[in-house]
């Protein structure tokens, strides 16, 4: 990782939309920044889709992220956040977690999504922009058992033997993201892991499109052809449709998901294969 990268910090809030020129480490602040980072900056898997390399360096992400119009999955919308996060001042510790969305309580899934945790105000935040169709667009304080409003809906933390589980409530029932505990974990860490989900042949990274993204009005996901938007919680049943091909798909892409995927030859003809 190029340590002595320094993030363009005006670049970064000109690309998330963050109103404040001025930034100092309070919970507004941070409030605001992870609310506009996640609406803004999709979650997206393109590259591991089409076979290309995602780079965890800091430049390479604040290229693609900041620059190109691309979104990222965990490790590259955590990373980018992170680094501003202590361009600003606050106090970041980067954690690991076992992904069990879709999985029993007790599975033993690899440490292959990164979280975070703020040091602000004499308590502990959770930060996490890059869990996909639920990704937080609020930040949790790190106290097991009690329901915690974002702007998304409600979240819950419990623990376990030193064992946190984050949940959020879909159609009124808690369900697992991830587990995870407290160890700080370093750049090397992720590059692991990173490794493995963007190239192993079994990683659904590989091999189907998965795209997020949170608005004002709810969430909208893609996972290959089925596209789905979330109202938020008491505004309405979900609203499912299956787009009909690549060109559909890359409409959709641009328009609903804010991508600029211009630089990607062969993405349509992947995405016809889908």
């Amino acid at each position: 990782m190029s340590m002595s990268h320094a993030l363009n910090l005006p670049a970064y809030f000109a690309r998330i939309g963050y109103p404040g020129g001025e930034a100092a480490p309070t919970m507004p602040v941070l409030r605001s920044i992870v609310l506009h980072h996640a609406q803004a900056i999709a979650f997206e898997n393109l590259n591991p889709l089409l076979g290309l390399p995602v780079s965890l360096d800091a430049a390479d992400i604040e290229r693609k992220l900041v620059f190109q119009g691309r979104g990222g999955y965990c490790f590259e919308h955590n990373l980018l956040l992170g680094q501003a996060l202590r361009r600003i001042g606050f106090e970041v510790t980067d954690l690991a977690a076992r992904v069990l969305w879709s999985h029993p309580e007790d599975a033993h899934t690899a440490r292959t999504h990164m979280l975070m945790v703020v040091d602000l105000d004499d308590a502990r935040w959770v930060v996490d922009v890059g869990f996909g169709g639920q990704t937080l667009t609020g930040v949790l304080e790190l106290r097991p058992d009690v329901p915690q409003a974002t702007p998304h809906g409600d979240f819950r933390l419990l623990c376990q033997d030193g064992l946190w589980r984050m949940q959020s409530r879909a159609q009124d029932q808690w369900r697992t993201l991830y587990r995870y505990d407290l160890t700080p974990q370093y750049h090397v860490d992720y590059e692991v892991s990173n490794y493995y989900v963007s190239t192993h042949p079994r990683s659904l990274f590989t091999q189907n499109l998965m795209v997020a993204r949170p608005t004002p009005q709810g969430r909208r996901a893609l996972q290959n052809r089925d596209y789905t938007f979330y109202p938020l919680p008491g505004q309405g049943e979900p609203q499912r449709r299956t787009l009909a091909g690549g060109a559909e798909i890359l409409r959709v892409l641009a328009e609903d998901f804010g991508l600029d995927v211009s630089g990607l030859p062969g993405l349509a003809a992947r995405l016809d294969r889908l």
